[in-house]
């Protein structure tokens, strides 16, 4: 009999060490994330927009790691999500909170609530577009994102705020439009609105595969980067938000037969 379980007892599992790499580009995202909520908090607007755009490098990287080393594992894509919800939805909240939002109390109680309430929605709809994706993982269409993607609507978010820092710009002056900015960002992580994620259809070595005109487009914006990132940062972010809508009204205008 003992002969017997030990023939039906699973082969020993892979050490688990090679685990610790995935994981420890999902810790400097939440780092950044973090350093971002403080950083905003004591003003450092410029370094607090960096960060989050750090923590979107690393949380780039993570998956990547994880499937080059064959170190998926289901604690990695939980742990990539509460971590993505620091990183993308408190961070980018508290950072247009501290930069805008909280002058909107200087027009009343009233809007000074609405201020925060603002900034509040924007993380809960962060958390919600989170919760459906994982969901939704493995029955939706791995080219399209259904609503925008939460490292896209954190970087509409820190863009916004760099852009208008570099420039001089303060939010006290802007809160109105940094209200529209978190709304309208907000809003969209959890509309039905389909956005490209830049995979190519199929699966296996091709489901990565994108058009070869995407190549020079990344060299361009790599260029418009090192020459002025925020502006770059800012400009890219807002033409991918506006990409969802603008296709669906293509689309709805192609499936709207002409009037005769």
């Amino acid at each position: 009999m003992d002969h017997d379980r030990d023939l039906a007892a699973p082969p020993p599992s892979r050490g688990r060490g090679i685990y610790l790499l995935p994981n420890l580009f999902t810790t400097g995202g939440l780092f950044a994330g973090f350093f971002a909520i403080i950083a905003a908090s004591q003003g450092r607007f410029g370094a607090a927009c960096v960060a989050i755009f750090v923590a979107g490098i690393l949380d780039g990287i993570d998956g990547r790691v994880a499937r080059l080393t064959n170190t998926q594992s289901e604690f990695g894509v939980q742990y990539d999500s509460l971590a993505d919800l620091v990183s993308f939805g408190m961070a980018p909240a508290l950072v247009m909170y501290h930069w805008a939002l909280i002058d909107m109390r200087l027009d009343g109680p009233t809007l000074g609530k609405i201020g925060w309430l603002a900034a509040f929605l924007y993380a809960a709809c962060a958390a919600l577009r989170l919760a459906r994706f994982n969901s939704q993982v493995g029955t939706v269409d791995k080219r399209w994102f259904v609503g925008l993607a939460s490292p896209a609507a954190a970087g509409v978010m820190a863009s916004f705020v760099w852009t208008c820092h570099e420039l001089g710009l303060r939010g006290i002056d802007l809160r109105y439009a940094a209200l529209a900015v978190t709304v309208v960002a907000g809003l969209a992580m959890v509309s039905r609105i389909r956005y490209s994620s830049f995979k190519g259809g199929g699966s296996g070595p091709k489901a990565d595969r994108v058009p070869f005109v995407a190549l020079p487009i990344a060299v361009a914006i790599l260029i418009a980067l090192w020459i002025d990132p925020p502006k770059t940062l800012l400009a890219a972010s807002t033409l991918y938000l506006l990409s969802g809508p603008a296709l669906w009204l293509w689309r709805r205008r192609r499936s709207v037969p002409a009037a005769t």
